[in-house]
């Protein structure tokens, strides 16, 4: 007779309350198994360049002019040499000498040499090569060129040893900068914080669940469910990446740590949640955790599942970064599920009320044994049970104040959203690194003497018949370019007989030209990224003045990368947007039977994640000195918002139909409300410092990131689940269900007890069953 009458959920409490430590060492086996036997995210890929493809108009531009000129004109490592007094004339003739040595030697596609260094092109600011350089023979950069194939770890050990070479006295070396050594140097700096980051994060969820529960036990719970679902998930992600070829993008890491902590402890708070009610009731140990197990495990499945799948939809983007994302967030929220449903119930079972000490809980009722039967005091109590008091479910009664109360949180939620009017999107700005990373401060020397724009440079490549034999054309249209906002300099054909020899400006054959342009911001900032945008319209009509027929332009470098990045985002919105809208609406309609609450909650949760990203947008960019905001903050972060904003949906409006079953709504509120929004405050506040401490890496994309999310799950528990739902479950009553018949009155079999949410004697659970 065991769990016959208890219902999935019910047979689900007993099976692993009766089988607890079995349950433990399995998932301590798996977990042992997995680090042992698998790779975790930091083996398994690299930085944002991991997911670039290289059919991108910019990268494929790059890969054409290698094949038309001979040689590469763009580079992502250089070398940087700065005397605020001046470079001496031994010192600039040395940097020729070094770069002729290395140059002497032509590249042969197919030789084996894209590990090494194949050329070297050093730049000096004067003002007969650079006149609009913000000093004057103080700076040399000397770009450096490898073979096509070579990976990043090898261009920048290449770097490296050319900078090795210089004489740290005479020759002012300033180090190693370039779009390669500050995306290495943002891996170090994520690889370095992360334990950091983990530690004060796992001690502040320790301290808000004990203080919650007054315990000093309760907190282990939930710190070594995280623990086990952290490892779990990191291994599961990375052997996936290398199973399926992908790269596990380094980025992905800390959010990995800051969702599997955070869902965790949500999930373990709502089981702690409901022993200690029953244990306060008179339940035995086991009864409560059973009974606990009952009530949340179908809201448990059912929001990590909503979770997974929505954050999943990212997939649907054609951008990598995101594609790549989507999955891995995925996997993350469904480890941690399977961890939290499993792991849980079985330390709860194992440390029965001991979990709340020092706090003291009522005495243990009659045992009922493991049959899975509950006690007398887990049984459902009579209609004329007492109502807990809510102030606020009182208020909002009135349907003129709740529609008050609705109508102030809206105004509100959009206020704070108006400043994404203003927002400007970049890619990873130098800045964003800390001040003294030494790829930032040899790239701030460069910018000082030549402009921000020097050490990453754009391409521009004009195709057509003939063209490299138009000389007063090509001079013509270098002055044309010069003029457009935010170009500092250009360098081109005209500047052909320092480099002819290398014939880096005119191909061969006469049928294509390039200029390199360089502009004065960072050439990953948003403020770059606009100024190409400007450049790129304007350029049919500058080709139309200086030059007859149809002539075709390409753009490459990092600053067309970025810019190809940031659009194919923008492109990506509104499909990933409508993909998450839906598969959350749906699950909400199949969860909850209806239409219109579904309809009302969406909307809620897109207002509170437009007020994220709007106080966002003013903190960093407005008021803050940001360059635009990194451009995959807004997009991740909307996405893990509007999933956790359907989470919270599961715990407290679920909860308010689940009473419903038993009551009339007004009562089912009254019930729900008070118990559902404590529970998710503290769940709320552990999610959000889960977040925001990912700020403690110092990289701007973090830090964006961790505010964004930390205050979405702020806005969503405080605001959204505590004064809109409420009060827009209030204005619009029992329509709310429509067109199901759910919140039309209590069902004659159902279980009256607003303790319980299984009927004992049916096992029914609900909406859930």
């Amino acid at each position: 007779m065991e769990g016959s009458s208890v219902g999935w959920a019910g047979r689900f409490a007993v099976l692993v309350v009766r089988l607890r430590w079995l349950v433990l060492v399995a998932v301590g086996l798996v977990t042992w198994m997995a680090l042992s036997w698998l790779p975790g995210v930091a083996g398994a890929g690299g930085g944002l360049s991991g997911i670039l493809s290289t059919s991108g108009p910019a990268i494929q531009a790059q890969l054409d002019a290698l094949q038309r000129f001979g040689l590469p004109l763009l580079t992502r490592v250089a070398v940087v040499q700065r005397d605020p007094a001046g470079l001496g004339p031994a010192a600039v003739a040395r940097a020729g000498q070094r770069a002729l040595e290395v140059s002497s030697t032509p590249y042969n596609p197919g030789t084996g040499r894209d590990g090494e260094l194949l050329a070297a092109l050093p730049l000096l600011n004067t003002p007969l090569l650079v006149p609009n350089a913000a000093e004057s023979d103080t700076t040399i950069v000397t770009y450096l060129f490898t073979g096509p194939a070579a990976g990043l770890f090898a261009q920048n050990t290449a770097a490296y040893d050319y900078a090795a070479r210089l004489d740290p006295r005479e020759d002012a070396p300033s180090g190693v900068a370039g779009a390669i050594p500050a995306q290495i140097a943002q891996g170090t700096v994520i690889g370095r914080e992360l334990p950091l980051v983990e530690a004060v994060t796992l001690a502040a969820i320790a301290l808000i669940v004990g203080l919650n529960f007054r315990s000093v036990v309760a907190p282990l719970v939930t710190l070594v469910t995280a623990a086990a679902g952290y490892l779990l998930a990191d291994r599961v992600i990375g052997s996936l990446a290398g199973v399926l070829g992908v790269s596990a993008p380094a980025e992905l890491e800390p959010i990995v740590v800051a969702l599997m902590l955070g869902i965790t402890t949500d999930y373990s708070i709502f089981f702690l949640t409901g022993m200690q009610r029953r244990l306060r009731a008179g339940a035995t140990d086991r009864d409560a955790v059973r009974g606990a197990v009952r009530e949340y495990l179908p809201i448990v499945l059912t929001a990590g599942f909503i979770v997974a799948c929505g954050v999943a939809a990212l997939v649907v983007a054609d951008s990598g970064l995101f594609r790549e994302l989507g999955p891995g967030l995925a996997v993350t929220v469904l480890v941690g599920l399977a961890v939290a449903v499993l792991v849980v119930p079985a330390l709860l079972a194992i440390l029965g009320r001991w979990v709340f000490w020092p706090s003291r809980v009522a005495g243990p009722a009659r045992e009922s044994g493991e049959s899975g039967e509950p006690s007398v005091t887990d049984r459902p109590a009579g209609m004329g049970a007492p109502l807990p008091r809510s102030r606020l479910v009182e208020f909002l009664a009135d349907r003129r104040r709740a529609a008050t109360v609705a109508g102030a949180a809206v105004a509100i939620l959009v206020l704070a959203t108006s400043p994404l009017l203003a927002l400007r999107t970049a890619v990873a700005p130098i800045a964003s690194l800390p001040a003294d990373t030494p790829a930032r401060v040899a790239t701030e020397a460069a910018a000082t003497g030549f402009a921000p724009g020097i050490l990453s440079p754009t391409e521009v490549i004009v195709s057509s018949p003939g063209i490299g034999d138009e000389r007063d054309a090509l001079s013509a249209l270098d002055r044309a370019i010069q003029r457009q906002p935010g170009v500092v300099t250009v360098l081109g054909p005209d500047d052909q007989p320092l480099t002819e020899r290398l014939g880096l400006f005119r191909s061969p054959g006469g049928g294509a030209a390039r200029y390199l342009i360089v502009f004065d911001s960072d050439p990953l900032g948003a403020t770059a990224l606009d100024h190409l945008r400007q450049l790129r319209a304007a350029m049919p009509g500058l080709l139309a003045e200086v030059a007859s027929g149809g002539a075709e332009v390409a753009y490459a470098g990092d600053t067309a990368v970025g810019l190809s990045l940031v659009d194919q985002a923008e492109a990506d919105l509104g499909r990933v947007a409508l993909a998450v809208a839906l598969v959350n609406l749906l699950l909400l309609v199949l969860f909850l039977r209806a239409l219109i609450a579904p309809l009302y909650l969406l909307v809620s949760n897109m207002l509170a994640v437009g007020a994220a990203l709007g106080l966002t947008t003013l903190v960093f960019q407005i008021l803050g000195d940001a360059d635009g905001l990194i451009f995959y903050v807004p997009f991740a972060a909307a996405v893990l918002l509007i999933a956790l904003g359907s989470d919270y949906n599961i715990f407290s409006v679920g909860y308010i139909w689940e009473q419903a079953r038993r009551r009339p709504l007004a009562e089912a509120l009254a019930v729900a409300v008070p118990r559902s929004t404590r529970a998710i405050g503290v769940a709320g506040a552990a999610l959000a410092v889960s977040f925001a401490l990912v700020a403690l890496i110092p990289l701007a994309s973090f830090q964006q990131l961790a505010f964004a999310l930390g205050m979405g799950v702020l806005i969503d528990a405080f605001v959204v689940r505590s004064l809109l739902v409420p009060a827009l479950i209030s204005l619009v009553g029992t329509a709310s269900g429509w067109p199901g018949r759910r919140l039309t009155g209590p069902r004659p079999d159902s279980d009256p007890d607003p303790g319980s949410a299984a009927d004992p004697s049916t096992g029914r659970q609900g909406i859930l069953r």
